[in-house]
């Protein structure tokens, strides 16, 4: 399929344009999206393993953590060691992992470039499939397996994760950026020792030897180490020496009599202690991987990591020595941080094949791309939402006034018609899907369980897939559920994304790559006015209302508030042209002002900011408190009586705000259609100056909503009290009878229903709001 082209001038492609409008439509509807879709894999974290090299030259960045609270443990560097050097934005990334109520602050650091041999790179990947392994399944019954394939995987031409995580070395250890000997602990080998075991002569530094399950070893080999105790399958790291505890020694109380530690393991696990001179052994449980990458990550159960255990030497088996707690400590932030990594290279990968043949100077931060393409169901501190009602305003801005301009004898339901085949979610999604947008959209939670260990040669971690892009490979790991909606919801984050950072040039270039094809040039509006409008109208009042703009075509003026039933000769036409216009540029203008004013509002937070602003009781209520009805040009008598009525109803409301969420009372959509024609004329007559628009607007809507002021929609607030209630809320049963719209909702709690309410009004957004906010009333005050 084609590119929806709408970039038009004249009247002559004007069929040629709706032609190809309507093919798109029958295209979309005969050509259902399946949602399963593709899940890609950065490039860069992928490369095939080569048994012939000699070397193989790794990019080295340093993992620096900051624990932004106090712990009894300390967070140590990790090294990663890539095949490919990464994208500049992406090397000095920073950002925060929430660990309980606190933080760790995660910076990144491109360290050095150095050549590791084939048997170096082994190393690395056994210590590192140890160490992951451990830390994700808290035993060894799946370690001996999966070593055992990487030995057999090395030799393979595979295409796979590949990258490197390593302790980094402390400073005394410089110049080398890896802690070797830290690496080279996996398997650990007492034979190494033996010649000081053999006369039980400690080795330079050792003070004496301990009978482990590996026979006998230093103290200084156990005190940093990982240890397995198999008589009850568990892992420990041990910190130290208790040099007060032996095996004689009494346990501490723990609601039973006192006994020796001696006594307890022949009691309770049927073993004599040989030894039980020795002294006991400090240890500590294994730290649980989770995702630190949660925006409300809430602790469910209680961590045992900071509980210390007692251990008799000659019942561990030492795994892992020398290993500090606190690289096993900083170890178990580590999948979450890659995840974070793996989510940008997919960013930066998007932002390259949307950029490849960019002739335009357009700067996308790659942060910005993330954002957009992370929905809400990832829950992290990051997501779409604010970037999506950007983009959607503009989008409906841009396509409305390219469709305003090219199409000047079309009325409004046929430009209303033709923007919903441009704008719509099906539109979107086929569009987006053309462009294999859906693998890169972030749609699922991190679970650190489905986290593929670098390395590890098991079924999930090969790729077999790949897909051409921009003359590199993209790689594909399995399929995963997207919706159509979420398709297209990341086509108008990333036009948010586009238009945030690089301007309108940015947005319509990303539009027009992705199949929408617009501009915003200025094409004159030919009109056919026989009238003056000063005449029928009070020009100048009128000017002055709207901060004193001064038209220079009045009859736009004039036509912005002709309602349809005042039909005289010498005026063509009435206001739902101007107003369909008016309407996303207002949208559009409102929208970003308030993105803008406020950089640090939460995601999601400028949807509910622009919907409080942006709604026709709040227009309807501008025009009343402007006395802008007064102006209307009508000859409906029963439109005349709506706008009185409405002008009643809206007396008894507060003068201070123009919100329309307040209102418990039906209204005269025209009023709200009239500030919306109002903006299109000041468009038009101003030549497409959007400023002038929201200059000559906003006095009448002042004050704006803010975060602080803006009030809660009961609708919204109805659907996330039950969520957060876990009722369930029945299907709403709706009617509309001589006029008058009832609605009635129902919530069940536990099969039960809880709640039944009904409620009458004239329309059925007001029976919905009035509804909701009986039903939050009667519940809270329950």
């Amino acid at each position: 399929m084609e590119p929806i082209n709408i970039e038009i001038d004249g009247t002559q492609q004007q069929s040629a344009a709706a032609l190809l409008v309507e093919e798109a439509t029958q295209e979309l509807a005969s050509e259902p999206y399946d949602d399963q879709q593709p899940r890609y894999v950065p490039p860069e974290l992928v490369k095939p393993w080569c048994s012939n090299d000699a070397s193989v030259l790794y990019h080295c960045y340093l993992i620096q953590m900051k624990p932004n609270f106090c712990s009894d443990i300390p967070v140590n560097d990790i090294v990663l060691g890539m095949r490919s050097e990464l994208d500049c934005d992406v090397a000095n990334m920073n950002f925060d992992l929430g660990v309980g109520k606190s933080t760790i602050t995660v910076n990144f650091k491109k360290a050095a470039e150095i050549h590791l041999s084939s048997e170096q790179i082994l190393q690395c990947r056994r210590f590192q499939i140890t160490i992951f392994r451990i830390l994700m399944d808290h035993n060894l019954q799946k370690l001996e397996e999966v070593l055992e394939r990487l030995s057999v995987g090395q030799n393979l031409e595979v295409e796979s994760i590949d990258y490197l995580l390593l302790p980094a070395a402390r400073m005394h250890q410089r110049p080398f950026i890896i802690d070797w000997e830290c690496v080279m602990s996996v398997p650990f080998r007492s034979e190494e020792n033996s010649e000081y075991h053999v006369d039980s002569s400690p080795p330079n530094n050792c003070s004496r030897v301990l009978h482990t399950k590996n026979g006998m070893v230093c103290t200084c080999r156990i005190q940093n180490s990982l240890v397995y105790t198999p008589h009850t399958g568990l892992l420990y790291c041990i910190t130290g020496l208790l040099n007060d505890l032996n095996g004689n020694s009494r346990m501490r109380p723990r609601r039973r009599r006192a006994r020796t530690y001696k006594t307890h393991y022949e009691e309770k696990h049927g073993i004599k202690l040989r030894f039980d001179q020795q002294l006991l052994l400090k240890g500590k449980f294994i730290f649980k991987v989770q995702n630190y990458l949660q925006s409300c990550r809430q602790q469910t159960e209680k961590d045992s990591s900071h509980t210390s255990v007692e251990l008799p030497p000659e019942l561990c088996s030492i795994v892992m020595s020398p290993l500090s707690v606190s690289n096993l400590y900083s170890f178990s932030f580590v999948p979450s941080i890659m995840h974070r990594l793996e989510s940008l290279l997919l960013a930066v990968n998007l932002k390259r094949m949307v950029l490849d043949r960019c002739t335009e100077n357009v700067t996308i931060p790659t942060i910005k791309v993330l954002e957009a393409i992370t929905t809400k169901h990832c829950q992290e501190n990051l997501h779409l939402e604010s970037l999506e009602a950007l983009g959607d305003s503009f989008l409906k801005y841009a396509a409305s006034q390219q469709l305003f301009k090219t199409y000047q004898n079309d009325d409004e339901g046929d430009l209303t018609e033709k923007k919903e085949k441009i704008i719509s979610n099906a539109a979107l999604c086929k569009l987006g899907c053309d462009c294999k947008l859906p693998g890169f959209i972030r749609n699922e939670c991190f679970d650190p369980k489905k986290w593929i260990i670098p390395g590890d040669y098991s079924g999930s971690s090969f790729l077999n897939e790949k897909l051409p892009f921009n003359e590199k490979n993209i790689y594909i790991r399995g399929t995963r559920k997207i919706k159509g909606k979420r398709v297209a919801d990341v086509v108008e984050a990333l036009i948010g994304a586009f238009l945030s950072t690089g301007g309108e040039i940015a947005a319509i270039y990303f539009m027009n790559w992705v199949g929408i094809k617009v501009d915003l040039f200025h094409i004159p509006y030919e009109r056919h006015f026989q009238v003056q409008p000063e005449k029928l109208i009070d020009v100048r009042h009128l000017e002055f209302l709207l901060n004193n703009y001064s038209f220079r075509d009045p009859s736009l003026l004039l036509e912005a508030l002709t309602h349809g039933s005042y039909m005289l000769p010498q005026i063509p036409g009435c206001y739902e042209r101007l107003e369909f216009l008016g309407d996303a540029v207002l949208d559009y203008v409102i929208t970003a002002h308030l993105y803008h004013k406020y950089p640090d509002m939460s995601p999601g937070l400028l949807t509910d900011m622009r919907s409080a602003s942006v709604n026709n009781i709040c227009y309807a209520r501008t025009a009343v408190r402007a006395g802008l009805h007064k102006h209307i040009l009508a000859s409906d008598s029963v439109l005349h009586t709506d706008i009185a009525n409405t002008v009643n109803n809206f007396g008894s409301l507060s003068a201070e705000s123009t919100f329309g969420w307040q209102s418990e009372t039906s209204f005269s959509e025209v009023l709200a259609d009239i500030i919306e024609s109002l903006a299109g004329a000041i468009f038009v007559d101003s030549e497409y100056d959007k400023n002038a628009v929201f200059k000559s607007i906003r006095p009448l809507l002042e004050p704006l909503v803010s975060p602080e002021t803006m009030p809660l929609n009961p609708v919204k607030e109805f659907h996330d009290y039950c969520q957060k209630m876990q009722y369930i809320m029945k299907k709403p049963v709706k009617s509309i009878q001589n006029g008058v719209a009832t609605r009635t909702i129902e919530v069940e709690a536990n099969g039960v229903v809880k709640y039944t309410y009904t409620s009458t009004a004239s329309n059925n957004d007001t029976a919905k709001r009035l509804a909701c906010k009986e039903f939050l009333r009667l519940s809270k005050g329950n």
